[in-house]
């Protein structure tokens, strides 16, 4: 196991950005950099052993710095969507930055992928910190950020989310990679097949926001629970779908309340890769990239629509404003701890 730090590039605003590499025993490797806590690279080999990058990003910092399909991205204070961009907490409302229609995507202004973050090694992981000013995005508390990414020998890539906040305050932190097992070049991932262990999700309006509904999946293009080519159902005469205009969707996810959990696994028959994906957390949004638009990625290549998948671990969207919903409030003084592991294979 080994751990390379190297210079990526600067910031407009003049901050050096570093990227770290980890290599496990293996030579599956990660990457992932102090600005954003992007994971920008992630080398897996085939069945013949050739390594591919299988995740969408950018070979530079601008790139990232514009970024407006979360590539690689750390997403917080809450990730998804909050309805009509507002909350109220111990009877108070808060306001929040209306960037989706009318209603709050991924937290706001400054994106939690879009600020710089202090980063501590070990042989096999780094740490990114950070603090949340009070009022940041529009929440309340002054939040005390801890992400740290370690690579396995056990060819395990695992989040580790550690926060603590000193007002109550929303948390709902995850990860926006995009996967393409056959390389973050290699096309459209509609061939990839898809379990998913959840009976139901979480019904939404048109604009995308959960109503509080959980709808079964049974006879639906939704159900996953037996793999399937995410092409199969994806162009079904399905009203959800076509709102979306793909997957776009929350899944509840079929586990025991906070136990870490495998909860689905992608696989490509070319290439071999398989890749599982565990979490202690209630709901995951599969996102099947529905509305990337000709990005200029990574080694000259354009990604287009459908080209990258998405699975964001996370508490369901606009929980908050929704009572029987799995709760995403942090009690000031309380700590938030959350895992997601992408194993490979």
């Amino acid at each position: 196991m080994s751990i390379v730090s190297e210079k990526f590039g600067t910031t407009k605003e003049g901050a050096e950005v570093t990227r770290y590499t980890i290599t496990n025993k293996n030579g599956l490797s990660m990457s992932a950099l102090d600005y954003g806590a992007i994971i920008s690279h992630l080398m897996v080999p085939d069945k013949n052993g050739t390594l591919d990058d299988i995740v969408l990003g950018f070979d530079n910092v601008a790139g990232y710095e514009v970024n407006g399909c979360f590539f690689g991205s750390f997403i917080g204070r809450h990730g998804n969507r909050i309805g009509d961009a507002k909350f109220v907490l111990n009877g108070k409302t808060y306001e929040l930055e209306k960037n989706d229609g009318k209603n709050n995507l991924h937290g706001g202004t400054p994106g939690y992928h879009k600020v710089m973050y202090q980063a501590s090694t070990t042989d096999n992981s780094v740490t990114f910190t950070r603090v949340s000013p009070d009022m940041e995005q529009g929440y309340p508390g002054n939040l005390d950020i801890c992400v740290t990414y370690t690579l396995t020998d056990e060819d395990e890539l695992r989040i580790d989310y550690k926060m603590k906040s000193d007002q109550d305050t929303l948390c709902n932190p995850t990860n926006h990679s995009y996967f393409n097992l056959k390389g973050h070049n290699g096309g459209t991932i509609t061939d990839h097949k898809l379990y998913i262990k959840a009976n139901g999700f979480t019904e939404t309006t048109e604009d995308l926001i959960p109503n509080g509904t959980i709808v079964d999946v049974t006879g639906t293009p939704m159900d996953f629970r037996t793999k399937k080519p995410i092409s199969q159902d994806i162009e079904a005469d399905y009203q959800p779908l076509k709102v979306a205009g793909g997957y776009d969707h929350n899944f509840v996810l079929d586990k025991k309340e906070g136990a870490l959990e495998k909860v689905g696994e992608v696989s490509e028959d070319t290439t071999g890769r398989t890749m599982e994906i565990y979490t202690d957390l209630p709901g995951m949004q599969l996102y099947s990239g529905n509305f990337i638009e000709k990005e200029d990625g990574k080694g000259g290549n354009v990604y287009t629509k459908r080209t990258g998948v998405c699975f964001e671990t996370q508490y369901f969207p606009n929980s908050v404003n929704i009572p029987a919903f799995p709760s995403c409030v942090l009690k000031a003084g309380d700590e938030f701890t959350s895992t997601t592991i992408y194993k490979f294979i």
